[in-house]
Formats: structure tokens, sequence, C-alpha cells
């Protein structure tokens, strides 16, 4: 069999396993490992064995999944649209594999129906027992996760999941992708403008034009124009829970800075609440390959490093909510302070570490706002590189972000073109990235140079740059523009209570006690302001919203893991380093309720 063919969903054909009398997906990707003999003997010590009929149904498109499946004998089909004329194959699993991508992880909805191809056995682990078999054992954690982000990236790569039908120009259109894409959601784009099938659907669901963008699942519920909140609840991704809205911490922002302060906070005992505007990783997570962090030295993916994050938090009982924007903060009489919601809800903690991050500048040149969001990015993942194989591109700016970004992209790209205003990429870019940035061979450096007009009425078709020593300007024929300028906090919520510097980034320690910004009321605490202490006490910033922060992942990760540290002063306690109980209360025999240990399905 030829290796160029493929199903209609873009997989390979299956192939027959050696020695074996079933027809398989081959594991080209590594998103398909099979499990060792001892590996499944210790899962099947948490679960039991069942029979499987053709036909039958293991996991259902659109329903929770809450058990995870090995295949004993027989195979597995995993499709899309199931029981419909539309239903289309993804893969095959036989023998030795599991069944499940990472929404299996997270509690999201399946985005895909698993239904027994060929009669069989498989092993049923509960949710619960694998997330305690993940945390202990390592070497099944790893295959596990790494196999889960693999195959949501492939579900990505094939367009499943569900449609966003709605116009290249519309802003409300390009935050539904947005969100989609930042928090990796499986799902398919349909242009009003360009596609016929948008008009077929338009028809099929009796609704015109103006009531786009639409959300369409499974062919049976239709969204019109929904907020993310809504498309977050439709999915699956965990909202601040209804009850007992106190705790211990809030975490604001879930890049690495976020995520660690939350690890730690939660492994220690603490109740500890994340809330995310967006999507978790921040920018990091939107990076490519981060390749100077401690510990990788092949490097890791953005996403890897987020997923993996998120899952450890979980795993100590933090509880991560998003999306969840903050947009007002107020101290109470009793040293709690209480946190608002866009969505009108609030949470009051007796301690906050913010870690909002910062977002890309956006470029403000002539006709680049009618073109955001389908061919200007200001982030570039597998999604926005997937457009580029035919086309060159071109990439705005000189730190680290940018020169990660254009080694991605000069992966699918023929060419790309890094455009810097300054002299060098020394003055902002690591040393090993400039190395690989002027060695790779479809990558243009052009220095001295900024972007002056995007020209294109649908998609990009030219940008005009300068050269800002001479003032000539040239004009590059690219379909692509990627912009990395510097960030801004976003801290507007924030700017009556805490202290800012002039860009608004939040003053901590020394720099917010000599601004002034120090309360006289600490004098009775018999302190001032801790290292990452802004003029509140009790309220910690940590990573790239902390004036003066050094902007690199491993940075913003000790921050975070340091703040807690000083959460733990605080508030009178003495937390016992590597374990996970509750922290003793100075004067106090017994911690409060709030202090005692979240249980957590990853602890047994």
């Amino acid at each position: 069999m030829s290796g160029d063919q493929s199903l209609p969903g873009g997989e390979p054909v299956p192939e027959k396993a050696d020695g074996a009398a079933f027809w398989e997906t081959p594991d080209i990707y590594g998103a398909y490992p099979r499990l060792t003999e001892d590996q499944t003997a210790r899962l099947a010590e948490l679960g039991q064995r069942r029979t499987m009929a053709p036909d039958d149904v293991l996991i259902r498109e659109g329903e929770r999944c809450e058990t995870f499946y090995v295949v004993l004998s027989g195979t597995v089909a995993v499709v899309e649209d199931h029981g419909t004329p539309e239903e289309r194959l993804l893969r095959v699993h036989g023998p030795g594999r599991f069944i499940g991508e990472l929404g299996l992880l997270y509690g999201q909805v399946a985005f895909y129906t698993a239904v027994a191809r060929e009669p069989g056995e498989v092993l049923v682990v509960s949710l619960d027992r694998l997330r305690h078999l993940v945390s202990q054992d390592s070497t099944i954690g790893d295959v596990v996760l790494r196999a889960c982000l693999c195959r949501r990236a492939l579900l990505v790569g094939q367009g499943a999941g569900f449609r966003i039908i709605g116009s290249r120009y519309s802003p409300d259109t390009r935050r539904l992708r947005e969100f989609a894409v930042r928090n990796r959601l499986p799902h398919r784009w349909i242009d009003l403008e360009t596609d016929e099938e948008a008009e077929e659907l338009l028809r099929r669901f009796g609704v015109g034009p103006a009531e786009t963008p639409l959300v369409i699942w499974r062919d049976t519920t239709l969204l019109r124009n929904p907020s993310n909140a809504e498309l977050a609840r439709l999915i699956g991704l965990p909202s601040l829970p209804a009850g007992n809205r106190h705790g211990d911490v809030l975490v604001v922002g879930s890049g690495p800075a976020g995520l660690a302060a939350a690890v730690y906070a939660a492994s220690e005992g603490l109740s500890t609440t994340v809330v995310e505007a967006m999507a978790a990783g921040g920018q990091a997570g939107t990076s490519s390959r981060i390749e100077n962090l401690l510990g990788f030295p092949s490097g890791i993916s953005g996403a890897e490093l987020t997923e993996r994050a998120v899952l450890q938090a979980e795993k100590f009982g933090a509880a991560i909510s998003l999306p969840l924007e903050a947009t007002g903060f107020r101290p109470k009489d009793d040293d709690h302070y209480v946190v608002a919601f866009a969505d009108g809800s609030e949470i009051a903690v007796r301690a906050v570490v913010l870690a909002m991050g910062a977002r890309y500048r956006r470029l403000r040149v002539p006709g680049i706002e009618r073109l955001e969001g389908t061919s200007v990015h200001y982030s570039a993942t597998v999604y926005e590189a997937q457009q580029c194989r035919t086309d060159p591109v071109a990439v705005v700016g000189g730190g680290n972000s940018a020169g990660q970004a254009v080694l991605f992209l000069a992966g699918y790209a023929p060419k790309v073109h890094l455009l810097v205003r300054g002299a060098s990429l020394e003055a902002n870019m690591s040393r090993y990235l400039i190395d690989q940035v002027e060695r790779h061979p479809r990558v243009e450096v052009m220095l001295h140079t900024e972007v002056t007009e995007v020209i294109g009425r649908e998609v990009l078709e030219e940008l005009d740059v300068v050269d800002n020593r001479t003032g000539g300007h040239r004009r590059l024929a690219v379909r692509s523009l990627f912009v990395f300028t510097g960030a801004e906090p976003h801290t507007e919520w924030l700017a009556d209570v805490i202290a800012l510097d002039s860009r608004g980034f939040v003053l901590t320690g020394p720099e917010a006690q000599e601004a002034g910004a120090c309360p006289e009321e600490w004098h009775g605490r018999g302190r001032s302001c801790m290292t990452l202490e802004t003029n509140l006490p009790g309220v910690f910033a940590v990573g790239d919203v902390r004036s003066g922060s050094v902007k690199r992942v491993a940075s913003a990760a000790g921050e975070g893991a340091m703040a807690i540290h000083y959460v733990h002063r605080h508030l009178g306690h003495s937390a016992v380093p590597g374990t996970t109980g509750t922290p003793a209360v100075a004067g106090h025999s017994d911690a409060s309720p709030r202090m005692r240990h979240k249980e957590s399905a990853w602890l047994a």
C-alpha cells in the first residue's frame, strides 16, 4: 500500500499490524502508542474487563467521557458524525492501544464517537483511578499525556469538532476563532464570504447572514453569536463553582507564573482558585517551541508545557476557571479581598496573586485592522502555520517570541521575512535563537525596517516597508503577517487600588514603597512590602505583569512559586516543604476550615 494514501479525514489508510488479524491506523505521529504488557497489567489492577460486540458505542460524541478504555482484543473505530450520512472515519485502534484524547483528562465533552468495529474485549478504568495512577507512575503518565496532546492536535488539523460560520470581516467571528484556537478546541471555520458550505448550512438551519457568526455542534445545537463563556460551557471548559466562593488564594492569570503559583499553593494545602480571561498558558502557551527552559534540552512547545502545568495544578486540587475576566477589585474589612468578574460573579480570598501577563501590542498602520484574524496574527501556532504552506510570510519584531515564530513558520512557509526596526538582533534576542535564524535558508532578516502600510482587500497581498535610515520604501509580496512588537499589561481594572508604573505594570516591594504606595496601616503589622508584594498586604504580582520582571518563562515560573512563600508569611503560616498537608497557622492549634487540604480526584 503506498505511503501517500489517506482517509477523507487526512489520516493514513489503516494498515495491517504484523502478525495480527486486524487493521489499524499506523502510529506515524507518535499519537497512538501501544501499551506494554507491564503497563496494561498495572491498569488492569485498577479496572475491569468488558466484552464488546460490533457497533457497541464506548464514547459518544458530545457527551462527557468518564471512562478510560484499553483495547485488549478486537478493534475500535474513532469516527465523527456517527450514524449520519456525513460519518467520517478518523482512526482505528487495535489491541494494546487506549481510547481518548486531551478532553478525557479535562472532563470536556468528546469530539468523536468510539465504536467497536470488531468483537473483542476492553479494559475499563475510571478516570479517578487513571488520574491516581498517572500521578504515581510517571512512565504511564508520560505515555498517556503525550498521546493525548498529539491526538488533540490531530483532531484540530482534521477539522473535527464544532463549526464556526462567519465572515472573515466580522469582529465576533475573529473573537470566537481566537478563543477556539487559543484553547486548542477542535473546530472548523466556514467563511461566509467564500465557502459554499456556509450558504447550505444557513438554509438548513433557517438563519440569515445577519445572524452570524454561528456555532454548530453535531448538527443538533446552534448558538447565535455566543459569548466566549457560552462556547466554553458547551464544550465543558471549567467555570467558577456556584457554591462557596471563598478561599485562601486567588491567582488571576494562568501563564507560567500563574500556573506555578497554583501548583505550589494547592500542593501546600491552600484553597486555590485560578481564573483566566482567555486561555491557559498566556503568551508562552502560543509558543511553537521553548528551547531555553531548564530541564528541556530538546525544547518543549508552549502547548505541552501548559497542559502539563494545568494537569499538575489540578492534581493538587487547584480549581481553574475560564473564560473569566476580572473587572473589579476591593479590600474587605476582614482582611479579605473581593475580586469581581465580567459575568457579575465575585470571589473573596485572603491573598491574591496577580499573574495576568501582558498582551502583544497591536501594530497601528493603515489597512491592518480589517485583516486582523484572517491574515494578520499576533501568535504563531499550527492553526496559522497551516495556511502558509505555499506563500511567503513576514514577522515583525526583534525579541525571542519573534525568533521562535520565525523558526516555526519557516518549517511551513517557503519564505519568511523578519522585519526588525533596530540595527541588530542582539539587543533583544537570545544568542541561540539568533544563530538559528541567521542560518536558516528560508529566513531573510531585514534590519532597520518598519511596516508603513498593509495592502489587501480580503487577504493580505503586500506590505509597504521603509528603511528607517534612508527613508526608501519597498513592497513585499506576503500573504500573512505575524506581529510580536512588545507587550502591554491588562491592569486597567486595578488602577484605582494598586500602584502601577508609568506603563501600567504593577509595582512591587521596594519600588512600591519608594513610590509612597504602602499604606500607613502596615506599620502595625511590623513589616514592609515583601519582594513581590504590591502596596496592599497580601496582594502579590508575578511574571510579565510585574514592573521590572524578566520576560522569560523560567523566571515567571520562579516568581509564581516564590510568591506562595510570601503568601504563607502574610497569612502567618509555616508551610512544610515537600508535603501537601495543611500548613500550621501561627498562634492557633487548628487551621481554619478553608485551610484543610482539598481532596482531588488525582489523589487517593
